[in-house]
């Protein structure tokens, strides 16, 4: 059958490091990615992984980029440190793996938040390529929310990944601030000048469409919040922009 690598980047995620490696158990190689943890991840990993290697963390793409030519099999799984993947969503894998059609393959995640599974907003149809070909694929040079690009064809799994991106809300807000920091550098090629459109106009459209356009209502607090911090994020994004064009922290 077909040999594959699991890729996972990390950085200080010893809360995950296990259970994320348990959920890979059944690939050829497991590759562990650290960009310098200090809270053990990295001792941790060298015990159960199949290789460990390390990196400075400059982003999100960048690492992967890095990583991927580094696997020892053809076709990669690359999963995050607060992903797992579910029994059912390996027999799948397995199964394609025997003969596929393509190469790349689209996942759909089933997504948490503040200890609730998310069954509407903008998460409901969550999906992401991380089933693919080390040689034919590499991740678009974006630093937020980049996804792979190939010159292959893509497929699309039917299971899903379990998602869990919460640890508390102080750090998820603190994850939000750095994305909206790395949002700016990638926005700033393609905006022109800032106008209460992007301050206003933008995140009050970000936080409707997650909470009423796509029901996002229907998850109580938990739907509220996430179209909140979205609005938040894209308000965010922008006051960051301004303050680079001007050369301020």
């Amino acid at each position: 059958m077909t040999k594959i690598t699991a890729i996972i980047p990390t950085g200080n995620e010893i809360h995950n490091i296990e259970a994320v490696i348990a959920s890979v158990d059944f690939a050829d190689e497991i590759l562990v990615v650290d960009s310098f943890s200090t809270d053990g991840t990295y001792e941790k990993a060298l015990q159960l992984a199949t290789k460990v290697i390390r990196r400075e963390y400059q982003y999100s793409a960048s690492q992967k980029n890095w990583a991927i030519p580094q696997a020892q099999h053809e076709w990669i799984l690359l999963v995050d440190a607060d992903e797992r993947i579910t029994p059912e969503l390996k027999a799948e894998i397995l199964t394609v793996l025997q003969n596929p059609e393509h190469d790349a393959y689209w996942i759909g995640r089933k997504n948490h938040f503040m200890g609730e599974r998310v069954n509407y907003s903008g998460w409901r149809n969550d999906k992401v390529i991380r089933l693919f070909k080390r040689d034919l694929c590499k991740y678009q040079d974006k630093h937020v929310h980049a996804e792979i690009i190939t010159t292959g064809t893509i497929g699309k799994l039917n299971e899903k990944l379990y998602h869990n991106t919460y640890i508390t809300f102080d750090k998820h807000i603190e994850k939000m601030n750095r994305y909206a920091t790395w949002q700016a550098k990638d926005y700033d090629k393609k905006t022109g000048k800032l106008t209460a459109y992007h301050f206003v106009l933008k995140p009050f459209w970000g936080f409707f469409k997650h909470y009423i356009i796509q029901s996002g209502f229907r998850d109580g607090v938990v739907g509220l919040t996430i179209g909140y911090v979205q609005g938040y994020t894209i308000f965010m994004r922008y006051v960051k922009l301004w303050l680079l064009r001007r050369n301020r922290k």
